[in-house]
């Protein structure tokens, strides 16, 4: 006797989803290439080779750091949106990934959402506001109250066009209405130099970069950029609490899939990097490179926040004017 259609749902049903479960139980089969889009040695290159000394135990497997650099990060997740889905891939994605590129870029020839599946967010970058210190400001109210009165007379530095140093500052002018002249460098360092020297009067550095200037009196820090106080700074304060309300400009690490990776296995990641983060030494070592841990919400609700950042950021993007110049 033919069984109801009813009945055969369920059974393909079941057997589907044993299917999957046997999947996740059975991830990984073998080495997991974890690709970061930046050069070996640098800030995320090292949080990458940390959580993957602390996965590979987890998961029972070597993780293999293969580092793709170049074109803002688009390198590393064009190869990662074509690569096989089956948790053997993954990128150590930025908020420049995920976030800034879809708006800077013209034809981005990936899609973050269509491309990608986000599996755990990992840390959050903040950032030091600093200034110069023969500025006459102290605090956030010094700095607009000078900027309005003296037009166009501040500039502000960053590590180049499209960088979290510079859309911050553009988060600062447009959240303020200040006017400044934004002077993009190649990288942080010969900004921070010409902050100290005093040829601009002030960026959004990081945190490893500036804490030293900082406590020289090379420079003197404002606010940081995250909702939270920093663990290696706990005496500065977020610059929404001294007076930008809602400020918020930190980048963000997260680790992503290839679109189509079994949500089992997805899963699986999910709550392995949520109780790596967890792990005390994890957190103190992030704190010492200038990061925040993060626990990370489920994989579905991940996928919202990036839509909404894409949203968050594309708008300060194109406030900046560099809406669709790549």
């Amino acid at each position: 006797m033919t069984a109801p259609i009813g009945q055969l749902v369920l059974l393909i049903a079941i057997a589907v989803a044993c299917t999957v479960s046997a999947q996740a139980q059975d991830y990984p089969t073998r080495p997991v290439t974890v690709v970061v889009p930046y050069a070996a040695g640098g800030g995320i290159d090292l949080l990458a080779r940390l959580l993957g000394q602390k996965l590979a135990k987890r998961l029972g497997k070597p993780l293999v750091i293969e580092n793709k650099s170049g074109s803002a990060t688009v390198i590393a997740a064009q190869a990662v949106a074509r690569a096989a889905p089956d948790g053997h891939t993954l990128l150590l994605a930025t908020s420049t990934t995920m976030a800034i590129n879809p708006s800077v870029y013209r034809r981005l020839p990936y899609d973050p959402i269509k491309d990608l599946t986000p599996v755990a967010l990992v840390s959050n970058s903040p950032f030091v506001l600093v200034v110069n210190p023969a500025l006459p400001v102290n605090s956030v109210a010094d700095l607009i109250k000078l900027a309005k009165e003296k037009p166009g007379s501040l500039s502000y530095g960053s590590s180049g066009i499209g960088s979290f140093h510079h859309l911050n500052g553009e988060l600062l002018r447009g959240q303020t209405g200040i006017t400044m002249t934004h002077i993009p460098y190649r990288a942080t360092p010969p900004a921070l130099n010409d902050v100290v020297a005093g040829h601009v009067q002030l960026m959004f550095g990081d945190v490893t970069s500036t804490l030293p200037l900082i406590r020289e009196g090379k420079v003197r820090a404002l606010g940081v950029s995250t909702a939270q106080r920093v663990g290696s700074a706990p005496d500065i304060p977020p610059l929404a609490e001294a007076g930008l309300p809602g400020f918020d400009g930190a980048s963000w690490q997260m680790v992503v899939a290839p679109a189509g990776t079994p949500k089992a296995i997805v899963a699986r990641l999910n709550a392995e990097l949520r109780a790596l983060m967890s792990e005390g030494d994890v957190q103190q070592e992030l704190a010492r490179r200038g990061l925040i841990s993060v626990a990370t919400p489920p994989p579905d609700e991940l996928q919202q926040f990036v839509k909404s950042e894409i949203l968050r950021w594309g708008h300060i993007v194109e406030a900046a004017g560099i809406s669709g110049t790549e």
